[in-house]
C-alpha cells in the first residue's frame, strides 16, 4: 500500500530552488502540510504564496548553525503539530581538485551536506516516532556512490551521507520510520551558482540535465512507494553500472581524461 501524503506534516530543505522547489510543488499538490526551509526567506515567501490548498511555513534558516536546526524542527513541531517526514535536500557542492583545495572546503561541504542533515535527523527522531507512516527522506548523489574527479569533498560528503542512511534504515525500523535514499545524477539546479568552489576544467552542462521537476515527481514517488532506494538519471544508472561491473575500465576512461584536461597544467605544489 503506497503512503498517502495528504495531510502529511513534512520538514523539506533546500526548497526555495532547483529540486527543493520542485518538490515543494509537488508536495503541495498532493496536500501534505509544509515547513520549508533555505537561506533566502524571500524566495520561500515567493513560493509560498504560489502553493495554495494546504498549509504552508516558511523558516528560514542557516544549515551550518546548530541553533537556527533546532529552531527549524522546534518551529515546525510548533506550527504542524508534530511531523511525519523529514526531507534532508539541501546541499552545497565543490568543483575543482583535491590538490588545489584546503580544509576549509572540506569542512563546509561537510557540514552542509553531511553534518547538518544528520543533527536534523537526531532532532526530528522523537517526533517522528509519534508521526503517521514517518519517514526521512535523504538526498544524496551519484557523487555518493562513485566518488568523481573533481568532487572530492562532495563525494566525501555524499558517499556519508549514503552510508549513515543505510544505517539508520535499520535502526529506525524499530520505530516504524523508513529511511529514503535518493541517488539523482546530474539536473538542471542551480547548484554552480552556489558552489564552495568552481575550478574544475571539464565543462559542465548542468542545461543538459534532468529537469529539477522531473527528478521532484521522482522523489515524490518513492516516498509514496516507500522505496528504500531511488537512483534517478540516465547518467546515474549507467555511471553505477559501470562501477558494479567494470570497476577498472571505469577507472581507466576517467584517469584517461583527467590526464588529458591537466596534461598542461603544473604538478601538485608547483
Amino acid at each position: 500500500m503506497g503512503r498517502n501524503l495528504a495531510g502529511k506534516r513534512v520538514v523539506l530543505t533546500g526548497a526555495s530552488s532547483g529540486i527543493g522547489k520542485a518538490l515543494a510543488v509537488e508536495l503541495a499538490k498532493a496536500g501534505a502540510h509544509l515547513v520549508l526551509a533555505a537561506r533566502s526567506a524571500d524566495k520561500l515567501d515567493a513560493l509560498a504564496k504560489t502553493l495554495t490548498g494546504t498549509t504552508v511555513f516558511t523558516v528560514p534558516t542557516e544549515l551550518a548553525k546548530a541553533d537556527q536546526r533546532e529552531n527549524l524542527i522546534r518551529t515546525a513541531v510548533e506550527k504542524l503539530g508534530g511531523l511525519d517526514l523529514l526531507i534532508n535536500n539541501a546541499g552545497i557542492a565543490s568543483w575543482g581538485h583535491f590538490a588545489t583545495s584546503d580544509e576549509a572546503v572540506m569542512r563546509e561541504v561537510m557540514e552542509i551536506n553531511f553534518f547538518a542533515p544528520t543533527d536534523l535527523i537526531r532532532l526530528a527522531i522523537p517526533h517522528l516516532t509519534n508521526g503517521n507512516e514517518a519517514a526521512i527522506v535523504n538526498v544524496s548523489s551519484m557523487c555518493g556512490r562513485r566518488g568523481m574527479p573533481a568532487w572530492p569533498e562532495y563525494s566525501a560528503s555524499k558517499f556519508a551521507l549514503c552510508g549513515i542512511t543505510e544505517s539508520l534504515r535499520s535502526e529506525m525500523a524499530r520505530f516504524d520510520i523508513e529511511v529514503i535514499l535518493i541517488v539523482p545524477g546530474m539536473a538542471k539546479t542551480s547548484l554552480r551558482e552556489n558552489m564552495a568552489r568552481n575550478e574544475g576544467k571539464a565543462k559542465l552542462d548542468f542545461e543538459k540535465g534532468m529537469p529539477a521537476e522531473d527528478v521532484a515527481a521522482r522523489i515524490l514517488n518513492g516516498i509514496i512507494k516507500g522505496k528504500r532506494e531511488v537512483v534517478i538519471g540516465s547518467d546515474a544508472k549507467w555511471m553505477l553500472r559501470m562501477h558494479r561491473w567494470f570497476p577498472r575500465l571505469l577507472d581507466r576512461l576517467i584517469c584517461r581524461r583527467v590526464k588529458k584536461l591537466y596534461a598542461q597544467a603544473p604538478a601538485a605544489g608547483k
